[in-house]
Formats: C-alpha cells, sequence, structure tokens
C-alpha cells in the first residue's frame, strides 16, 4: 500500500499490521488496545509524567460520571459539548434524579473540589493532572487515534492568584510539549485560534498542530487560558495575603492518544510504521540468520539479548524456526522497531553485529566491545534525523497567499485577514479551508490585505484544512 497515493487506506492497514489497534470492539469508535499498541501509549504517558512532574505537577484522579446540574454551571462550556456527551439516565431499571454524563473533559468534574481544596494564597498555585478516558459523541467518520468516541486523554489543570502567573503556567506547559514533541520527532505549530474554534468555556487557545502527509493539519494537543471564566461559575476563590477574596486564574493543558497517529502519519512508510526510538515498545529486535540449527550462533545473539538488557534497552530476539531471515526482516519493519540487528555466521566469527536503522535502512557494523555507545549513538542521530526531516516537511509546505487563486495545493497558506468575524467565516468558506490562527510565540509581520476585505493587515494569519 503507498503513503501518499492513499493515505487512509495506507494508514488504517499499517497499524492494524503492527499490532496497534484491533478495531473489531463492537462500539463504533471505541478500540482494544493491544499489547503492542498499549505499551506504546503507556511509553509516552511516562515519558509526559516525568515532564510534568520535573514541574511539580500532581497526579490525581477524578470519577468518570458528571452529575448534570454541574456540568451545566459554565453556559460556554456545555454549549460546546452538549451534542457530544454520553448520557447515563438509569441505575438498574430506576431513573436518575440527575442525568449524570460521561466525562467529555473533566473541568466540571474537577472544580467544585478544587473549590474545597483551595482557601488561602498558600494552597496556591494548584497544578495537578489526571490520565483518564474521555468520551465524546464524534459523528464525523472515525479513525483509530485521530477520531475515537473513547480517547485516552492527559489533561493538566492549574490553578493560579492572577492572569501573571497563569501565563507563565502557558509558557511552561509549551516547553513541555517542546520537550515531549522531541521525543517523539512531532514538530508543530502553536497556533492561537480564532474566537469561534477556541476551547468552550475559556479565554483563548492555543492548538499543537502537526503536518500530515496529506497537506492537512492535525491538533496534537490544546492548551488554554481560563482567567477566572470557570472561578467565577464554581466559586473557587481563596483569600490573599490581605485578606480579600479573589477568584483563581486557570489554565488547561490537554493531549491524547492522536500523537501516536502524529507518529504513524508523519513517520510511517510503505513497509508499515516508524517508532521513535525513545517510546517504541521494542528498540531493538535481533535477527539471527540462521538456515537450519545452530545452537553456538543461537547462544550469540542470546548473549548480546542479555547484555542489551543489562544496558537498559528494550529488546527482543525473533528465533522463530520456522521463518525464514527475509520474513524476519519483514515483521521487524512493520512493527516499526528502531534498530535491526542482523547477526551470522560471519558476525559470530568477528564479534561484531550489523545494525540497520529502521527508518533508512543504513547499515553499521558494530563490535561487541562497543555495543552500548554505537547503539546508543545510532538511536540518538535516529531520533535527532527524524525530527529534522518531519520539521522540514513542514517548512516546505507553508506558502504565503495573497488570493484565493493561489491555494490550489494541499498546503498550509499564510494569508491577511482583518480579524473581522464575517471575513474570517467568507475566508473560510470560499477557500474550503480553516482559519486556525496566528502564530503564538512568534508574531510574524505580514504587510498585505485581508483575503475578504481588503484592508491592509500586518500579522500573518494561517489557512488550512485539517484532519
Amino acid at each position: 500500500m503507498n503513503k501518499h497515493e492513499n493515505f487512509s487506506e495506507w494508514y488504517n492497514e499499517v497499524i492494524e499490521k503492527a499490532g496497534l489497534t484491533d478495531k473489531r470492539y463492537p462500539v463504533k469508535g471505541m478500540n482494544v488496545w493491544p499489547a503492542y499498541g498499549w505499551k506504546l501509549m503507556r511509553l509516552i504517558d511516562d515519558e509526559t509524567r516525568r515532564l510534568v512532574e520535573e514541574t511539580n505537577h500532581q497526579e490525581v484522579k477524578f470519577p468518570l460520571l458528571i452529575p448534570e446540574d454541574e456540568f451545566k454551571k459554565e453556559a460556554d462550556h456545555i454549549k460546546g459539548f452538549d451534542d457530544q456527551v454520553f448520557w447515563v439516565s438509569h441505575a438498574g431499571r430506576n431513573e436518575l434524579d440527575i442525568p449524570l454524563l460521561l466525562r467529555p473533559t473533566s473541568e466540571t468534574a474537577m472544580y467544585p473540589v478544587f473549590d474545597l481544596w483551595i482557601r488561602s494564597h498558600t494552597d496556591l498555585p494548584l497544578k495537578t493532572y489526571q490520565i483518564v478516558n474521555v468520551f465524546r459523541y464524534e459523528t464525523k467518520q472515525t479513525r483509530a487515534f485521530m477520531r475515537m468516541r473513547e480517547i485516552h486523554f492527559f489533561e493538566a489543570h492549574t490553578c493560579h492568584q492572577d492572569e501573571v502567573e497563569a501565563e507563565e503556567q502557558i509558557h511552561e506547559d509549551f516547553e513541555i510539549m517542546d520537550a515531549l514533541s522531541k521525543k517523539l520527532c512531532l514538530p508543530y505549530l502553536k497556533l492561537k485560534r480564532t474566537d469561534w474554534d477556541k476551547f468552550p468555556g475559556a479565554e483563548y487557545s492555543v492548538g499543537a498542530d502537526a503536518l500530515m502527509p496529506t497537506g492537512r493539519l492535525l491538533q496534537i494537543a490544546g492548551i488554554h487560558q481560563y482567567l477566572t471564566n470557570f472561578a467565577k461559575a464554581y466559586n473557587i476563590t481563596y483569600e490573599d495575603i490581605d485578606g480579600e477574596h479573589k477568584h483563581v486564574h486557570q489554565t488547561t493543558y490537554g493531549m491524547s492518544e492522536r500523537l501516536i497517529g502524529a507518529v504513524v502519519a508523519i513517520h510511517g512508510d510503505d513497509k508499515g510504521v516508524v517508532l521513535p526510538p525513545e517510546v517504541a515498545p521494542i528498540q531493538i529486535r535481533i535477527i539471527p540468520i540462521i538456515y537450519g540449527e545452530d545452537a553456538d550462533l543461537l547462544n550469540y545473539c542470546r548473549e548480546i539479548e542479555d547484555t542489551l538488557k543489562e544496558m537498559g534497552f528494550r529488546v527482543d530476539i525473533d528465533d522463530h524456526d520456522d521463518l525464514r531471515p527475509g520474513s524476519k526482516f519483514f515483521h521487524s519493519e512493520e512493527k516499526g522497531i528502531p534498530l535491526r540487528l542482523d547477526i551470522g555466521g560471519n558476525e559470530m566469527e568477528d564479534g561484531t553485529v550489523t545494525a540497520v536503522r529502521r527508518d533508512t535502512g543504513k547499515k553499521t557494523v558494530i563490535p561487541y566491545d562497543k555495543l552500548s555507545m554505537n547503539i546508543k549513538e545510532i538511536l540518538e542521530t535516529m531520533e535527532e534525523e527524524m525530527y529534522d526531516r518531519a520539521r522540514q516537511d513542514l517548512e516546505d509546505n507553508m506558502e504565503d497567499a495573497q488570493d484565493f487563486a493561489e491555494m490550489k495545493e494541499e498546503k498550509i497558506y499564510r494569508i491577511g485577514w482583518c480579524g473581522e468575524l464575517d471575513c474570517g467565516q467568507y475566508i473560510e468558506e470560499v477557500s474550503d479551508r480553516e482559519i486556525l490562527g496566528t502564530l503564538y510565540d512568534d508574531k510574524e509581520d505580514h504587510k498585505g490585505q485581508c483575503l475578504s476585505c481588503g484592508k491592509p493587515t500586518v500579522e500573518a494569519v494561517y489557512l488550512c484544512r485539517t484532519h
């Protein structure tokens, strides 16, 4: 299957062959996590936990069910999610006095409790996160990892004394996102959303958007400034140093299993998925090059396997005697294992291994006594080069456009927009694309004119189709 000729079919095929997901569960948009795919997700979660806990976030776990009356306290929030929630109306045969819903996100579950936890300025900042499943009734066509009804979700929720501290938190969130994106080899754009596209209840939202092979963008994370919008709805206040009661300022930072979808889409090739070394469930696979029986060679391979495990690598050995080496290469490539060690009679005699990179196919002969240093260097180089290639693709797929006639390809276009709602909606309708916003942390000069009304503009706006 060719990735660029039919991305949708290619994507579905490679994730299933790699064992990342199983779509045969009898509820649409709620897939099973097979062991290999769940290990990949857990490794991403582990890296996320490490990064957020370094910044003093504390992990919490809130219930799945949210009472309807709590959900309805923030008007914009319920308006944004009302058509997406799953409702629980009965317990057994008894109708509930207050209907419950499965969390689509956790503001309305957490904030009534935040009101109980926060009393004084000494309780701030409150920095929490949880990794849970959320549920949204997705009406569009579902696609594994990218558009689901049951979603594996990371969400950080913070409370602060004032807007300045909340803004500092958002900058810290992007530092975390930058570090994680390097490990996943996922360059992205930080785009401040339009008012009609921001998270329900937020003052403003910034999307982290990664370029897919289709030329479209996929939002892989969202960071939101709430100011006191939710605090007022849920009466979350604190007593400041002067004894005055004030509402807290809040932020959130959310990511989902879409990270896996982006990794597969960006780095995979016609042979299968290609996984970044840092989060690959199996970093190294040893392939004995055996025709018939060779106990000495197998022992040499197992010795190397044990040595690499002691060094901290995630490694296995394909010692199936019913498969030829070519079939073993193929299975290793399908699963996206970053590094393959081919070991035959020549390698055993010379005391070496032949390392083959999954992304480029580059081969390196490594002496046994230099395994740790050389393999570590190969995997680090692979991670850097995967990131750099994806970043170059992102940069190569951005163009300035002065009128609609220039938008003939699936690309990211920088355009002029005056900021008025009517003009924005006109631009989206005529271009059949979405205005995704302006760069959050790097203002760009764009001396052009609004594509709708012709007014002069000074800042570039990003326009693109999305997944």
